[in-house]
């Protein structure tokens, strides 16, 4: 889809996907050893209790989603930038489901333009447990005719 073809408020669905233990600690112990993500022992002595999901794999189990059904498809040429902020714990059983949206949309110059897409992630009890902003260059459809904006 084309610069022009996107409008703030455009959404994609999030499907459920669930936190598998195995899988969520392979990724901890590989990208972020932490022993509040890989240690079991030390994780019983947190306020949570237990191993937590580190904020990137959970970040990262939304965003599969989101790229096989993103909004600038194969006119989508680069991203330029990434925030999460979270908001609650995550841990192995939960499923989380969510939707990404096109928070704002800008003019880059006469060839693309840059969309930023907002991505909420829920748990099993719909409690917002995580939103990214990503930044994301998208061609324009006619890049030789301006575009007024409001």
């Amino acid at each position: 889809m084309y610069f022009e073809e996107i409008q703030v408020g455009d959404y994609r669905i999030i499907p459920e996907t669930p936190v598998c233990r195995d899988e969520m600690l392979e990724f901890s112990q590989t990208y972020n050893p932490h022993p509040v993500h890989v240690d079991e022992t030390f994780a019983k002595t947190t306020r949570a209790g237990q191993i937590l999901a580190s904020g990137v794999y959970t970040f990262l189990l939304g965003w599969a989603h989101y790229v096989m059904q993103d909004f600038g498809g194969k006119e989508t040429l680069a991203g330029t930038e990434i925030r999460m902020q979270f908001f609650a714990p995550v841990f192995a059983g939960d499923t989380l489901h969510g939707k990404a949206f096109v928070a704002d949309t800008q003019v880059r110059n006469p060839y693309n333009g840059l969309i930023d897409v907002q991505v909420d992630l829920y748990n099993q009890n719909d409690e917002l447990v995580l939103r990214s902003h990503s930044s994301e260059i998208i061609k324009r459809k006619n890049p030789a005719v301006p575009i007024h904006t409001v």
